[in-house]
């Protein structure tokens, strides 16, 4: 999609209309020519936009999940560079190339209990996770199984069944690990108006910096303090994802399509 396409569509504020979510972002960074040749490397022998939705995020699930310290959000192009990123990080890169690729996309966040991150954080805590909602065969179709690379996923359900648990680690034990691009797939195995997990719904945003500029978000989390907060837990939260990753990395890989 060319600049002055994106300059044509709907206000943000129309967000009924799904043209409004193939809009550009400082984070999504649409005219990166490196960022738009990997949406087109991705997407071009697909047949039509479920086969495009599916490449897309193939690529973006398997990048490694990862909690590094960070005091801003890296962009899409950043991400890919790395290699590896946290649910912020893969969100960005889901939104740009599915948008580059001429698919509408959108984030929603959830703020979930602390249950389901038991093992990787302490109970109480509460954490945000992008949900994200692609527009595919004229309906929005909702997943947040991007977030966790194949092997994290196996090696976490192990822990839940050799625990006797049926959340932790980020997911549920029933947890889909891949979506179909047919229907919603959540890692908590529930839809999100129905997971017990759920505190509440944010609105909807393009990324996470519009996540963090909300003034409700603002004014109940301090940018700066919850920066520092989550840079003193990722060390511990990286070293579990990665010694998890380990030990599922044999015979667990998402077939690739790039």
């Amino acid at each position: 999609m060319s600049e002055a396409s994106l300059l044509s569509l709907p206000p943000l504020a129309d967000q009924s209309d799904p043209l409004a979510w193939l809009r550009d972002t400082p984070l999504l960074d649409l005219k990166d020519p490196r960022l738009r040749l990997k949406a087109q490397s991705l997407t071009q022998l697909c047949k039509n936009p479920r086969e495009k939705a599916l490449a897309i995020y193939g690529f973006v699930k398997r990048i490694e999940a990862t909690r590094r310290i960070k005091m801003r959000f890296r962009t899409a192009r950043e991400v890919i560079d790395a290699g590896e990123g946290d649910a912020d990080d893969k969100a960005t890169v889901l939104m740009a190339l599915l948008r580059a690729a001429g698919l509408p996309a959108r984030l929603c966040y959830v703020e979930l209990r602390g249950d389901i991150l038991r093992g990787l954080l302490a109970d109480n805590i509460r954490a945000a996770r992008p949900v994200a909602e692609v527009w595919v065969g004229g309906r929005w179709l909702r997943t947040d199984t991007y977030i966790y690379d194949a092997a994290y996923i196996a090696a976490a359900r192990q822990r839940l069944r050799d625990t006797g648990e049926t959340r932790g680690w980020g997911i549920h034990v029933d947890a889909p690990s891949l979506w179909t691009g047919m229907d919603d797939a959540f890692l908590g195995a529930l839809p999100t108006e129905q997971d017990p997990m759920v505190l509440r719904v944010l609105p909807l945003v393009s990324d996470p910096q519009e996540l963090l500029d909300l003034p409700e978000w603002r004014r109940e989390y301090p940018r700066m303090k919850r920066a520092l907060h989550w840079n003193v837990l990722a060390p511990g939260i990286d070293r579990v994802l990665r010694q998890l990753r380990e030990e599922a990395r044999q015979g667990v890989e998402l077939p690739r399509r790039d």
